[in-house]
């Protein structure tokens, strides 16, 4: 496999359908648990939008190719099925350019809203998460008193 994440930070979905998850959905709620995976998703988008900046850039440029390529082929008088079909293909670079700018910055935002629920997470539940783990005693597990 040649995946340019470190061994273990990416694991298969739990479906079996080749696409990969951050973090499997275990069940674990512990503050640190959620803290962890949270903190693994927002790398991931944050490393997901880097690749993305650079697809971005990359589909801008071919585009741009393929449309000076057309201006060549129309240039030296050849079929015009061929100039027609060399621009389709800047024409289509250029919507692909276009959707993937948007996937860059939904990802972006969802990094951003990531960071921001980890630091809110921490805000509301990291004092208690203190307490509760530096206590000799042993605390009731959450939900215990809903009975």
């Amino acid at each position: 496999m040649n995946d340019p994440v470190p061994p273990g930070y990416w694991i298969d979905s739990p479906t079996g359908s080749g696409s990969k998850a951050v973090s499997p959905a275990d069940g674990d709620n512990r503050y640190k648990a959620v803290q962890a995976k949270l903190d693994a998703l927002g790398r991931a988008l944050d490393d997901a939008g880097l690749g993305l900046e650079d697809l971005v850039r990359s589909v801008q440029r071919n585009a741009k190719r393929a449309d000076d390529t057309a201006g060549d082929v129309a240039n030296a008088e050849l079929d015009p099925r061929f100039v027609e079909l060399t621009s389709n293909v800047g024409v289509a670079l250029g919507g692909a350019g276009v959707q993937v700018k948007k996937l860059y910055e939904t990802a972006q935002e969802t990094a951003n809203l990531t960071h921001e629920t980890k630091r809110t997470h921490s805000k509301l539940y990291g004092a208690l998460d203190d307490i509760r783990s530096n206590r000799r005693e042993r605390t009731p597990k959450p939900g215990f008193f809903n009975r």
